[in-house]
């Protein structure tokens, strides 16, 4: 009984924040028109590698686990497949009984994993640096006055004929 207070009291939380929005007022508000550039593009490049950076972690604590695992593995009897050397394999391979990292090897585990995100990261960044210096360059390298035609496709609307499909009889 108790679950459902606390499912009722953050519903009504909910609820009330909702109902807390002001009144208008009769004049018409208009929202400023954004301007470009308003962030700088530093800030949009290191928002870019922050996602990165913690996007690509998952991936690269499972890569370094793994590598960990042979790595534990290779150490202590040099990648045996008995069911006693498969103690200290990685996950598909582990045998009943497996022997877990100590919390060095963990702590080692992180860190490899945090500096693969930051490499991947940093290699992100480095790529869309160089793709937006080659387009700068291709930009500054038209010459003065050279006529630019941009081919986009025209919207169409659909024939009457088009959408009455239903046969005449």
């Amino acid at each position: 009984m108790n679950f459902f207070r606390k499912i009722i009291v953050v519903l009504l939380l909910a609820v009330m924040s909702a109902l807390n929005v002001p009144a208008q007022t009769g004049g018409t508000t208009t929202a400023p028109a954004p301007q470009e550039n308003e962030t700088p593009q530093w800030l949009k490049d290191l928002r870019r590698w922050e996602i990165v950076l913690f996007g690509s972690f998952p991936f690269s604590l499972f890569t370094a686990t793994f590598a960990m695992d042979m790595h534990r593995w290779r150490v202590a009897n040099g990648l045996d497949f008995s069911d006693t050397g498969r103690r200290y394999a990685p996950w598909p391979l582990k045998s009943s009984g497996a022997i877990a990292m100590s919390s060095e090897d963990q702590k080692n585990t992180i860190w490899i994993a945090i500096g693969l995100s930051a490499g991947v990261a940093v290699a992100d960044q480095v790529i869309v640096q160089v793709r937006r210096r080659n387009a700068r360059r291709r930009a500054e390298s038209i010459p003065v006055g050279t006529t630019i035609i941009t081919r986009t496709p025209l919207l169409t609307e659909p024939d009457d004929d088009e959408e009455d499909l239903e046969p005449e009889e």
